[in-house]
Formats: C-alpha cells, sequence, structure tokens
C-alpha cells in the first residue's frame, strides 16, 4: 500500500518516491504498532498526518489516504480533492467501501477537475490491529463498541447486538481475506460466538459464491502462510473462563500489561526526577513522563516478555554485567596502547593491537544499542517491581493460584482481604471474585455477608460481585466450574544471584516463583479441537465449513486430521496471560502454529470496571 499497491521499485536514483501519508485514528492504529517514523521514512513516507487536522497543500507530492469509510472521512477527502491539495491521490480504505460513498467520491472529483488526479482506490480489508506475529485485536478505538460490557448488557436490544456481531464479523472477514485462507469454525452453543460463527460462515460463502468478485481466489490463496492446510477457527466466548482475565499474573509481558500503562505495544511510564530547593524544604520534581516501544525489533523483549518477573531481573542484570565488560574492554585497549586521549589519527598508525580496537571500535553502535535497551528494561521492570512490592502482588499470584488449583491455603481468604498491608481494594476484589467463580459451591449466605464486609471495609466497590452472582446463576456450568489444572508454582526461596551489590533490583522480600507449566480452558479447548480429541467439554461444538456449499452442522463431512494450524479468537476480549498459555502450549507441538485473537485487550482494571457497570446494572 506505501508502494502505491504495487512492489517496490525505486527510482533511477535509488531512492524511495517521496510521499505524504494520510490516516483516521483507525489506520493510526493500525499502523503504529507496525512500523516505526524510521521505517515509514525508509519507504519514503516524508511526512504522516491525521485526516483531520490542519493540512496545507503540497502540490508536487503524491498522497496514500489510509481510512475508514466513514461519512466524515468521505466528506474530508471530498474537500481535500477541491483544495487541491497534492500532486496524486491514492484512496486506501480499511474495511470495503460503499457503492453510495464511492460515487460521493467520483462526484467531489469530476466537480474539482481531479479525476485524472485519482490514481487508485482500494479495498485493503485491513480492519485489525496485528500487535505480534501471532495476536492481532479487532478494536481499539471503537473497542467499547464491542466490549464484554456490550455483549453482556442485560437491556441490550437485538438490534444493537446484530450491530456489535457485524462489527466483529467484519474484522474478522479481513483477517481471513489478508490470511488468504477460508477457515473451518468451530464454536460453542448459545453463545455469543456462535453468533458471530453463523454470520462469518454466511459471510465468507456469499464472497466464495460470486467467482467473478471473490477475495479467495487465484493469488490470494497462494499468498496465505497457510495456503497448503486450511486452518481452524476456534472461536470462544469469554464467559467460559472469567477468572483468568482478572488472575494476578507473573510473567514480563502480562505484569507490563497490568500494572502499567501499556498499549498498542507502547509503555508510558511517570519517572519523578529527583527532589528540589534545600535539604530542610526539599519536594519532589516534576514527573517526567517517557515512552517505550516494546516491539519485536527488541531483543531483549522478544526473548523474556513471556518469562517469570525474576528470570527477567536476572537477566538485565545479567546483561548490564557483560555491557560493563565490553566497555572496560574497549577503556583497557585504549590505555594500554596508551592512546587515551589521542586522535582518530594516532589511532590507526599503531600496528600492534590495532585489529583487537578496531573490532572493538566497530562493534560500538551494536554496544550503544545493548545500553539503551538495558535502560528501558531497567526502568520498566524498576516500574513493576515497585508494583509487586507495595502490592504484595506475587502473594497474590501464589494464592489466586492455589485457589484455582484447589490446593490448601495457608492463610484464611478473610485474613487476606482484612490484611491492610497487602494489595489495592482491586486486587482484594480480583482475589475474591476468582475464590467466588473457582469454587463448586457458593459459600452459605452468612459466610457471603462476612466476606462482604471485609471487602467494604478494605474499601471495595461490591458491584462485580453482584453481576458474578448473576452471571453463576445464569451458567450450566455454575455446578462444575472451569477447572484450571492442578499444579501450584513452586517458591525458590529467595533470590539468590540478584542480591549483589549494585544491582538495580532488590528482590528482597518478593517471592521467586516459577510457573509450572498448566493449561488454561482456551488452551484445553482448542487442543481438544485442534487434535480432534473426543471430550465432553467440546463434543457438541458446532462445526461450520463455509466451502461447502449446502448442509448443516450434522451433515457436513468433517475433517479427520489434526489441524497444523488454529486460530483462537475470543469474543467478549482477551489478555496477555491466554496469548502466553496458548504460545507456551505450542511450543511443544513439532510444526503447528496458533494464532490469537480478540475482540479488545483489557487488563484486570478496565475488566473490573466492565463488571462494575455490569452490577449496577
Amino acid at each position: 500500500m506505501l508502494n502505491f499497491n504495487v512492489p517496490p521499485v525505486k527510482n533511477s536514483t535509488g531512492e524511495p518516491v517521496w510521499k505524504v501519508l494520510i490516516y483516521d485514528r483507525f489506520g493510526q492504529d493500525i499502523i503504529s504498532p507496525l512500523l516505526s517514523v524510521k521505517e515509514l521514512r525508509d519507504m519514503g513516507i516524508t511526512l504522516h498526518l491525521l485526516l483531520h487536522s490542519d493540512r496545507d497543500p503540497i502540490p508536487d507530492v503524491p498522497a496514500v489516504y489510509f481510512v475508514m469509510p466513514t461519512e466524515e472521512n468521505i466528506d474530508r477527502m471530498c474537500q481535500d480533492l477541491r483544495n487541491q491539495l497534492y500532486e496524486s491521490y491514492y484512496l486506501n480504505f480499511i474495511s470495503a467501501i460503499s457503492r453510495s460513498k464511492l460515487e460521493d467520491i467520483a462526484n467531489a472529483a469530476i466537480g474539482a477537475n481531479a479525476v485524472a488526479q485519482v490514481a487508485k482506490v482500494f479495498d485493503q480489508y485491513l480492519n485489525f490491529i496485528t500487535l505480534e506475529d501471532d495476536m492481532f485485536v479487532l478494536c481499539n478505538q471503537n473497542r467499547e463498541l464491542v466490549s464484554y460490557r456490550a455483549i453482556n448488557r442485560p437491556d441490550i436490544t437485538d438490534t444493537e447486538m446484530e450491530t456489535i456481531m457485524d462489527t466483529i464479523v467484519d474484522s474478522l472477514f479481513c483477517f481471513f481475506v489478508t490470511l488468504g485462507a477460508i477457515p473451518i469454525i468451530r464454536c460453542s452453543r448459545g453463545t455469543a460466538a456462535e453468533m458471530v460463527a453463523v454470520k462469518l460462515d454466511k459471510k465468507l460463502r456469499e464472497n466464495l459464491r460470486d467467482a467473478r468478485n471473490s477475495l479467495f481466489t487465484g493469488d490470494t490463496l497462494g499468498a496465505g502462510q497457510f495456503s497448503f492446510q486450511r486452518p481452524l477457527l476456534v472461536l470462544v466466548d469469554r464467559n467460559i473462563d472469567l477468572a483468568t482475565p482478572l488472575h494476578h499474573t507473573w510473567t514480563y509481558q502480562a505484569l507490563v500489561h497490568d500494572v502499567l500503562d501499556f498499549h498498542l505495544n507502547r509503555v508510558n511510564l511517570e519517572e519523578s526526577t529527583g527532589t528540589e530547593g534545600t535539604p530542610a524544604g526539599a519536594r519532589p520534581k516534576k514527573k517526567n513522563k517517557k515512552s517505550y516501544d516494546l516491539t519485536a525489533s527488541d531483543k531483549f523483549w522478544q526473548k523474556h516478555k513471556g518469562s517469570p518477573f525474576p528470570e527477567v531481573a536476572e537477566s538485565v542484570q545479567q546483561e548490564l554485567e557483560s555491557y560493563r565488560a565490553q566497555e572496560d574492554e574497549v577503556k583497557r585497549l585504549k590505555s594500554i596502547m596508551g592512546i587515551e586521549g589521542e586522535d582518530e589519527g594516532a589511532i590507526s598508525m599503531l600496528s600492534d593491537n590495532t585489529a583487537k580496537l578496531t573490532s572493538a571500535v566497530s562493534s560500538l553502535p551494536e554496544l550503544l544499542e545493548k545500553k539503551r535497551l538495558i535502560d528501558l528494561h531497567t526502568n520498566v521492570a524498576t516500574a513493576v517491581l515497585e508494583h509487586i512490592k507495595t502490592r504484595k502482588l506475587d502473594v497474590y499470584f501464589e494464592y489466586e493460584e492455589k485457589i484455582m488449583s484447589k490446593s490448601t491455603l495457608d492463610k484464611s481468604l478473610l485474613d487476606m482481604i482484612s490484611d491492610p498491608d497487602a494489595g489495592t481494594p482491586e486486587d482484594k476484589m480480583r482475589l475474591f471474585l476468582i475464590y467466588y467463580i473457582s469454587s463448586s459451591q457458593a459459600p452459605s449466605e452468612i459466610d457471603l455477608d462476612q466476606y462482604k464486609k471485609a471487602l467494604m471495609d478494605a474499601g471495595c466497590n461490591l458491584a462485580p460481585l453482584s453481576y458474578i452472582k448473576q452471571w453463576k446463576a445464569f451458567t450450566k456450568m455454575a455446578s462444575a466450574p472451569t477447572s484450571y489444572g492442578n499444579s501450584t508454582p513452586k517458591p525458590l526461596g529467595l533470590f539468590s544471584r540478584v542480591m549483589n551489590t549494585g544491582s538495580q533490583f532488590v528482590m528482597e522480600g518478593v517471592k521467586n516463583l516459577v510457573l509450572k507449566q498448566q493449561n488454561l480452558p482456551v488452551t484445553r479447548i482448542l487442543d481438544n479441537l485442534m487434535e480432534m480429541k473426543s471430550n465432553p467439554e467440546t463434543d457438541d461444538y458446532r462445526y461450520f465449513d463455509p466451502k461447502m456449499l449446502r448442509g448443516s452442522d450434522s451433515s457436513v463431512p468433517r475433517n479427520k486430521n489434526p489441524f497444523q494450524e488454529a486460530i483462537v479468537f475470543v469474543v467478549g476480549g482477551g489478555n496477555y496471560i491466554e496469548y502466553q498459555n496458548l504460545i507456551d502450549y505450542i511450543k511443544g507441538k513439532q510444526g503447528k502454529h496458533v494464532l490469537y485473537g480478540c475482540s479488545e485487550l483489557f487488563n484486570a482494571t478496565q475488566f473490573i470496571k466492565q463488571l462494575s457497570q455490569l452490577g449496577q446494572n
């Protein structure tokens, strides 16, 4: 798209063609996790601007538009044509544009005498946000439209529900067009996931039936990485597991998302800059806001985002030591050669030891990048550690794991809730909700009143509990709640190696918990369906094959072989804990690949807020 929808062609000087990129907020969200400003510049994007900002004419430069085909966006594009802002216009729509809106643009182009300048009009089918190679999310700008709360509102009308389902299906359709593959769809019955499955199956079918305009013919089928075998799409409803999104976590990426402001692969930190004034009247200086991108190009992040937090702290420390050793080596070589203060000319005249120094100096850019990443992760990990220590998150994580795996508890739940030093009111509410969801028998009214009193004394809002009570009464699973495996993380005692002096991370008082691998409900469902296992949990899941032109679930001939590729999509919101669990699961499966998607990505704070709003209803 950024090369005008043709493979990159450089002009005679080897420079890319310079152009302007115009996007709306949706386009910005799709591009920002994928491409840095430097990468855009390498593709010839000299300027990237929001469609609705004040833009000056640049008459000799082509403009690439990447926007949603909404009424106001179309109006603004027509205005640009009338104002003759650019040399030529490449119009790319995130979702398919309707014929009537296309005619509006055509009329504006004719009226502005700019028909020849509209070079291309494309439906890009890119209405989803790729956060990682194997993770995508549908919405960011309009996430409340498809949120857990929106789908589960008690007063929702049929028309509103249809709109939500259509929004989700439109994005999933775009996803499969981009992938170039028609999936086999499985979903549970009687849930929002089933409504999505029915609509998506219909939309894929209709597209395949129209042979002339089908998006899944010819080249597209060879383009997807899944071309040799059809993928499985498992549509899961958030309601099958409400405990996991509330769970305190222990892996790096999930912790960053849970306790810091982490959004579209960027984390925002507030760092105070020491104190100012005389020692007697010292007051903290203003806080600096810093943003860091945590993306695939960050090798440390790629390697450690799924690791337990203490391992991450240890790795940052090791990286720091190895960096210091390399830095000292450069200084040592310079001093041996007696050229600390000399200029480059003097260095090149010396022949002995020069090779060593040359290689040390040539690795300087690499060394500086290493230093940048160490600083970045030191800052991020320190911020996470502050939360762990002040809120005793390690204690919460371990306690919840024991509840979910039905292990014996070393401290009563009432004591945990009543402890004024452990965690925020929200932490206590999360803990109690997990206990309430995971227990096979609801606590007696007398016990419940006792818990409620303790929660209120701790400053908790009880609205989420009202909703969970309702939810539990409605679900068939009330008698047998989802089981979460039966292993608990083993404490390793205190962190020994990271305790050395000069370490950034004094982990004293923080438990070093080692994660034991156990499959969460979503992973178990995927395993049953991907490996074609018979299991009461998934035996009555519906089966859709959009390539079969007729036939209901029962009469469709089914694929009998285990799948190599699968997409798990959670209707109603997902989280990094489930994502990481799927990644760990698939590592043990040779040659298999799984993608995780969700209608919105939320952390526990955002989820509790939605439960609270539902509880007030």
